[in-house]
């Protein structure tokens, strides 16, 4: 690792590749300094090396085939950002190496910094406790004076990290007005796709103060996908008053519209909303809207999980399936304990993800059990999980 202090740009360079590919988690804190390093590509290969140490899968960049090095995959921070907050395995990221490349993501250079910001957002999921609240607290007034930029692709990047590094966690404060009015500024940006990721991001914040420009942009644009996206996001406020929005739309022709109408009115809590709910899937056929009603009879009359478990095992549900079994985790984390048991790897490692993200503590002794699973990709998830729950316990 001394050569990474080497005053020549290509030793510095071979000494990060090195380093990459062995992914040392011991190298972090060094290999954050060349964030900040004069060349691009040195910050760039620092980037890399920072994810691969920890990622939940590392990339072999560089094979060595009879005497040629054969180059094979690149690390890409936007790639990785892109598989969501179980893209990172269980190992702690040091605050240093997070608060550079936060600092990164200021570089003059478009690349470098937009690298940086999606590697700090991919990273940032990770903390939890006394360690996530310091770390929202530095972060927030600087990622939201980054949304005004000029650069597009720049500008789309602090709106997507915001949504993800902000996503209200159980024992989270209420998120910085400052981050959150400045989300809802960037829902008159030009472009729709950061106007959709806007939504999204304020959603996830559960920023009540947003509701009312939420609400408009929903009545506006009617149907589609920004009203999809700003319906989805009152629905996750779910705030009582949106009750008045969501119920018309238990009688939408759009599936979109009124699976999220369904998830929305379940969030608000109100039991009384259930036989509304029930009407509305009399002869439904669609299977999002059919699995949105199932997540609504947990939340609404405890009804059995089970539909949600075994949704996991189905390709164009299991996502959603997740983000369900998420939502309803809390105080009914015993009922967990026969899924992560099930034969199918699919479930159980959904189950532990579920547990993870959803921060109830009691969950803890579940996937603690789940960390010597046969499965090596279940017994990984619950190693991240059981990380994650520890992180909380010892906050509390």
């Amino acid at each position: 690792m001394q050569e990474l202090g080497n005053p020549q740009v290509a030793v510095r360079l071979r000494a990060l590749r090195l380093l990459k590919d062995a992914a040392y988690p011991e190298a972090a804190v060094r290999i954050a300094v060349l964030l900040a390093d004069a060349d691009d590509q040195v910050q760039l290969e620092a980037v890399a090396a920072e994810l691969n140490i920890f990622l939940a899968e590392q990339v072999v960049t560089r094979k060595h085939v009879a005497l040629v090095i054969e180059v094979r995959n690149q690390i890409a921070a936007a790639a990785a950002f892109s598989k969501g907050p179980l893209a990172i395995g269980p190992r702690p990221v040091p605050m240093e190496v997070l608060t550079a490349l936060r600092m990164a993501a200021r570089d003059q250079h478009p690349r470098v910094a937009i690298e940086a910001l999606y590697g700090f957002g991919t990273l940032a999921v990770e903390p939890g406790g006394a360690r996530r609240r310091a770390m929202l607290a530095d972060a927030g007034p600087d990622l939201a004076s980054m949304i005004g930029a000029a650069n597009l692709a720049y500008r789309d990047a602090v709106v997507r990290v915001i949504g993800r590094v902000f996503e209200r966690r159980p024992g989270d404060e209420p998120v910085d007005p400052v981050v959150g009015d400045a989300m809802i500024g960037a829902l008159n940006d030009n472009d729709r796709g950061i106007r959709a990721a806007a939504m999204q991001a304020l959603g996830g914040m559960r920023y009540e103060r947003a509701l009312t420009a939420l609400t408009d942009q929903f009545q506006y644009f009617g149907k589609g996908e920004l009203a999809e996206a700003s319906l989805d996001a009152i629905a996750r406020i779910a705030h009582p008053s949106s009750a008045l929005i969501l119920i018309p739309q238990l009688g939408s022709t759009n599936e979109a519209l009124k699976a999220t109408a369904i998830e929305g009115l379940a969030r608000i809590g109100d039991r009384s909303r259930r036989g509304n709910i029930e009407s509305a899937v009399v002869g439904e056929s669609d299977a999002r809207v059919m699995l949105a009603a199932v997540f609504a009879g947990v939340l609404l009359s405890d009804a059995p999980l089970d539909p949600l478990a075994e949704a996991l095992r189905r390709p164009k549900l299991a996502d959603r399936a997740r983000q369900y079994l998420v939502a309803v985790a809390p105080g009914r984390s015993a009922a967990f304990s026969r899924h992560a048991q099930d034969p199918d790897a699919q479930i159980r490692g959904g189950v532990a993800d579920a547990l993870g993200l959803a921060g109830d503590t009691a969950a803890l002794p579940i996937v603690e059990a789940m960390v010597r699973d046969r499965d090596p990709r279940v017994a990984q998830a619950a190693q991240r999980a059981a990380a994650r729950l520890s992180a909380l316990r010892r906050a509390t």
